[in-house]
């Protein structure tokens, strides 16, 4: 019992140390061949977003890219993450750790 205790600390420990890793972690994405890019961290915030002027002479495109390019940004966080718990879960999938 006491080393299930034991590993559940060591395991917690090492969550708090990749949900601190993962802060300053970021993922780059693109949309319309680069005329837009968003740039998100591990805690899925938007951190940048370049948009080419050239975008701004169509409003629905534009609207389209910056969508296209955050949801892209986001599935590769999302990635990202479980890619690192998995190296501390052991390949296990534990719902609602992150």
């Amino acid at each position: 019992m006491n080393k299930l205790l034991e590993q559940a600390q060591s395991m917690k420990k090492k969550l708090e140390s990749l949900q601190e890793e993962l802060k300053t972690k970021t993922v780059e994405a693109t949309s319309g061949g680069g005329i837009v890019s968003v740039t998100v961290n591990g805690e899925h915030a938007i951190t940048a977003l370049h948009i080419d002027p050239i975008a701004l002479q169509d409003k629905d495109m534009l609207q389209d890219l910056i969508i296209t390019a955050i949801n892209d940004a986001q599935k590769k966080v999302k990635g990202m993450i479980e890619e690192h718990m998995s190296s501390v879960t052991g390949g296990f999938s534990i719902p609602g750790l992150l």
